[in-house]
């Protein structure tokens, strides 16, 4: 009678060693990504990288911090750093252009300064450069925020068809007391923006105790951007308002040198940072008793 041979214990698949490096685990990350619509959830990413999900998870919210990643309620996607490697994103010349005016702005007010574009109903913050007051300014790069509530989005929305901006906002939600809560308000305010020549203002109405003041950078078909400097509820923003109206307008000179400037652009033209006397500012910048801006 022949002796059965006894099958080999089954072996345990061989353990996968981790990439030695930071780096190298990061390039894991980043390439799971393959396109730039690509959604991934947290256990996508582990999987497609073999990495471990706490690892995977930490590494993540450090690339979503420097803007390498973008997450929101859909998931975890490229942000705008890695989109915006050979103006991917369609926003590198925007950035380009914007970026010496918003590092003199802030040297120049020592306040936080941002670039955003109008994306639907929300603002998309292309860029953000901080001072001190940077770590207090809840934003960051690649984040958004609802249009209607920021200083950023009332300059862009400004320059819409009422229409449009029907279209874009729908339903308004509040994210503080302060915070525009109706459409038919919401018109007022950006009709207040057109009589200030594109000067928006918010104070308190996305982060309580944040006080901003915006500009659109305006080419000839509309708004492409805005800019804003930020700072907390006691900024005198009568003196720092002219210089982001300035910005904008530079922005814009910028990106669009040969643009003929259209009828509605030419009557409320920002003039330049010298001519807004400290009378013209309090006039602009009225408010009522309940202080909101007029």
């Amino acid at each position: 009678m022949t002796a059965l041979t006894p099958e080999p214990e089954p072996t345990a698949p061989a353990r996968r060693d981790l990439p030695p490096s930071m780096v190298e685990r990061m390039t894991l990350i980043m390439d799971a990504f393959t396109g730039r619509s690509t959604r991934l959830t947290l256990e996508d990413v582990a999987r497609r990288t073999h990495l471990p999900r706490s690892t995977a998870h930490r590494i993540l919210d450090q690339l979503v911090r420097l803007g390498w990643i973008e997450h929101t309620s859909f998931g975890y996607g490229l942000g705008p750093r890695a989109l915006g490697l050979g103006g991917g994103d369609g926003h590198g010349e925007v950035r380009e252009a914007a970026a010496p005016l918003l590092h003199d702005l802030q040297l120049r007010t020592g306040l936080v300064v941002h670039l955003a574009v109008l994306d639907g109903a929300e603002v998309f913050y292309l860029d953000k450069v901080g001072g001190r007051f940077a770590a207090s300014v809840p934003s960051r790069v690649g984040g958004r925020a609802p249009a209607h509530s920021t200083a950023l989005g009332k300059a862009m929305l400004a320059w819409l068809e009422p229409e449009e901006v029907d279209a874009r906002i729908g339903a308004i939600g509040r994210l503080t007391g302060r915070t525009i809560g109706e459409i038919g308000i919401l018109h007022q305010e950006l009709n207040r923006v057109r009589q200030r020549r594109g000067l928006a203002f918010e104070r308190g109405e996305c982060f309580p105790d944040i006080a901003c003041a915006a500009a659109a950078i305006r080419g000839p078909e509309g708004p492409v951007a805005a800019i804003s400097l930020v700072g907390d509820a006691r900024t005198p923003l009568e003196k720092v308002a002219p210089l982001v109206a300035c910005a904008a307008r530079q922005a814009s000179e910028a990106l669009f040198p040969d643009a003929e400037t259209p009828r509605r652009a030419r009557l409320m033209a920002v003039v330049p940072d010298r001519t807004w006397s400290a009378e013209t500012m309090n006039r602009l910048l009225a408010t009522g008793q309940d202080g909101d801006w007029l």
